[in-house]
């Protein structure tokens, strides 16, 4: 189970929980554990458009609303905003790993938190080898 305080939620891993992957029970008993207080959970709405639009595009409009409507009531701390600390932080990631664009952003939430990274994605591995961002695999 995790140690940190704080967690950054992808959309790997929400996509993975929602269709019911090998991790979406240790997904659900971390929404639990976020909801009676024991860490933060954080997911930049960034994020939240790319499990939206994944749904819309691979399982139509009905099901992607219904995705849509059950994330946001997740304990989960919708970030809406980019401030420059976390637009600086995202554009180095990106610049210096090949991740996408939209990693870069998790990975500078996740820094930007103190937070661990809750993903199954390999594509941080390298972050994590290389010291940039504290991951907690789900795979």
């Amino acid at each position: 189970m995790p140690k940190k305080n704080n967690y950054v939620i992808d959309s790997f891993a929400l996509i993975g929980y929602l269709e019911d992957e090998s991790f979406a029970q240790k997904m659900e008993t971390l929404l639990r554990q976020a909801e009676k207080g024991r860490f933060r959970l954080y997911m930049h709405v960034l994020h939240l458009g790319e499990v939206y639009y994944i749904s819309l595009r691979e399982k139509g409009q009905g099901m992607a609303d219904l995705a849509y409507r059950r994330i946001k009531r997740f304990p989960v701390q919708f970030i809406e905003t980019i401030n420059e600390g976390l637009l600086l932080s995202a554009a180095t990631l990106k610049a210096r790993y090949p991740i996408s664009y939209a990693d870069a952003f998790a990975a500078a939430l996740a820094r930007v938190h103190h937070a661990a990274l809750l993903t199954g994605d390999p594509e941080f591995r390298i972050l994590e080898q290389e010291g940039a961002v504290d991951i907690y695999w789900l795979v």
